[in-house]
């Protein structure tokens, strides 16, 4: 089945019919729904009263024109006159109680879904999100949970009212005047063969329109956003973009057009249908009246009756189609929520209470999950990224003991496992075999929660929310004082530049904090690990991007920083790494070397021939 931004694709509706919903699925969408339970009960109620109901204005209009008129009984007129408008009053009550039934039960829905699958998605490991286009995950939050919702709510409700509506109309029809009944029925052939087709192609048509739109949103996502509007200004391609944009634009435009046209006609059908069994009642209905066969009461009823029909009839003939479509967005919803989740505490973990920051490495080897594992095939960008073969070992047999309060530098060349070993401290991901350590537990053991308390990072591009800088910063402790705030600021040597902003700490850092500077944003983000005050503090590349200036600000914030703590620094330069306890050299995700810098120097190897070739190791890339 192939899905697009929005769900399926156009030229679907054929596979969507001939699809076989799983019995898991079916009782899973109830289990969704049975919180609803009584409300669903309530909108059928409604639905089946007013199905009944809207039968009474033609069989009352019938005894006015066979009874009350011929007798001049004004009594009777009045009484069924007054019964018409409180019938008409209690069908307009019941709208109204249709409608918030309706409301209650698929916002209910949509509240329910949307939650179920953020909590999910919140659960995932990190190699999910490394796999995942984001906007085709977005669209399961959004479209498909709407989608999803649509089958309990508008399809159910849709269904049970045509099928109600018809069978007792078809009753009371039956009941009044067999023959007339039949002969109604003989036109609808005619009509619903087309009608089906027609309805066919609308739900084709309102696809590609919605696959559209998805392009184009994404297209606005991706290059209203700072990088791509720099990307698409240092390349030029800004005629490109518009061409590119207006195409898909204009092709909605005439979808649009197209939709239009087919619905109108599809009214007009349905119009035309209806008044030529109107007239065929009408026309043999009068026959029989001269005849004696029918009282005109009786063919005025049944001249109402036959306009509630066709409709019905029409929307039952795509409804095995409007089911199945709005079942798959279950099926797309529930395979989110059945998406394998990999690293979990497993029962009986413990928490890591006053960690005092002691690292060890223990035979460590690694190589990456494969796709099956980890993340959902529909929702994948395609391929795998650098470095991330499964059938690669990016760790060797690594063994290290970090003591609390020391400070080790971790070097080597783009692809040498450096970022992946700090990785695996904080369980972004698991051990392929060996063991990682923090304080003596085995980090599979301990509660994520409380060993990612434990542990701060500050990455080569630290990531900002688009909120105040006082946002980001509680982000790290929610119930931070103004105090505390600027006090880690001041340790950053970042609170100076904040309170110089003319709107301080209420600034809004922009999008992933492209308002700040390199410098600035790296400070900001060691005030915030800062305050979340970690035993163990890991510094990814924290200093690659930065200028001279920038630098020395952050050196000294990083010094504050990782006082009284662990600190594990990946870095390249060696005004970075020259300081530490130790340096370890990894090469090929193996230990190569290990020792202080004059002890490695002396060493004349990897690390001294790197030095001296150039005073610094080679940037790494993302593990």
């Amino acid at each position: 089945m192939r899905m697009g931004p929005h769900g399926l694709i156009p030229g679907d509706a054929k596979a969507i019919a001939g699809i076989k919903v799983r019995g898991s699925s079916m009782k899973r969408v109830w289990q969704f729904a049975t919180p609803y339970k009584w409300p669903i009960i309530g909108l059928l109620v409604s639905i089946f009263v007013a199905a009944l109901l809207a039968l009474v204005p033609p069989l009352l209009f019938r005894l006015i024109v066979d009874k009350a008129i011929p007798q001049a009984d004004k009594n009777r007129i009045v009484t069924l006159t007054i019964i018409l408008v409180v019938a008409a009053l209690a069908d307009a009550v019941l709208q109204i109680v249709q409608r918030w039934y309706s409301a209650r039960i698929g916002e209910g829905l949509i509240y329910d879904l949307r939650v179920a699958l953020f909590d999910k998605v919140q659960h995932m490991p990190i190699a999910f999100f490394t796999r995942t286009q984001t906007g085709a995950l977005i669209s399961r939050l959004n479209n498909d949970v709407v989608g999803a919702q649509q089958a309990v709510t508008g399809t159910l409700g849709s269904v049970v009212s045509n099928v109600l509506v018809l069978v007792t109309t078809l009753i009371a029809m039956l009941a009044l005047e067999w023959r007339l009944t039949l002969l109604a029925l003989v036109v609808l052939p005619a009509f619903i063969i087309p009608a089906r087709k027609v309805g066919v192609r609308l739900q084709d048509i309102s696809r590609e329109q919605m696959g559209l739109n998805a392009q184009m949103n994404t297209q606005m996502t991706e290059r209203f956003n700072v990088a791509g509007a720099m990307l698409v200004k240092l390349f030029g391609r800004h005629s490109d973009e518009v061409g590119a944009f207006s195409g898909r634009a204009g092709r909605v435009r005439d979808i649009g057009i197209t939709s239009a046209m087919y619905g109108r006609v599809f009214f007009v059908a349905l119009g035309l249908v209806g008044a030529l069994g109107a007239v065929a009642i009408y026309g043999i209905g009068a026959f029989m009246v001269v005849s004696g066969g029918i009282t005109i009461g009786t063919l005025v009823a049944m001249a109402a009756f036959v306009q509630r029909i066709y409709q019905p009839l029409t929307g039952l003939t795509n409804a095995r189609l409007e089911v199945m479509t709005a079942l798959v967005s279950f099926e797309r919803v529930f395979e989110v929520l059945d998406a394998p989740v990999s690293i979990t505490d497993k029962p009986g973990a413990v928490d890591i209470v006053g960690a005092k920051g002691a690292v060890q490495f223990d035979h460590v080897g690694f190589r990456y999950p494969d796709g099956a594992s980890v993340s959902i095939a529909s929702l994948e960008a395609g391929g795998i990224m650098q470095g991330a073969d499964p059938d690669v070992d990016v760790l060797v047999d690594v063994s290290l003991t970090i003591e609390p309060g020391e400070t080790i530098a971790i070097v080597g060349s783009s692809g040498a496992g450096k970022t992946t070993l700090a990785n695996l401290i904080a369980r972004m991901y698991d051990v392929t075999r060996g063991t990682v350590k923090l304080d003596g537990h085995d980090v599979r053991d301990v509660t994520g929660i409380s060993l990612r308390s434990a542990i701060g990072v500050v990455s080569q591009d630290p990531h900002m929310f688009h909120e105040s800088i006082k946002a980001n910063l509680l982000y790290a402790q929610p119930g931070a004082t103004d105090a505390q705030l600027a006090e880690a600021c001041k340790s950053a040597y970042i609170h100076d530049t904040i309170a110089s902003l003319p709107d301080g700490y209420d600034t809004v850092v922009g999008e992933r904090g492209y308002r700040l500077s390199g410098g600035e944003k790296q400070r900001l983000a060691i005030a915030r690990l800062l305050l979340k005050n970690p035993a163990v503090m890991i510094l990814d590349e924290a200093t690659s991007h930065l200028d001279n200036e920038s630098e020395v600000l952050v050196q000294r914030a990083l010094e504050a920083a990782s006082t009284n703590r662990t600190a594990i620094v990946i870095a390249h330069r060696l005004s970075t790494i020259r300081d530490a306890d130790r340096i370890v050299v990894l090469d090929q995700g193996r230990v190569a070397e290990e020792g202080t810098h004059d002890q490695l120097m002396a060493l004349n190897g990897l690390y001294a021939s790197q030095v001296r070739a150039g005073g610094s190791f080679t940037t790494s890339a993302m593990q």
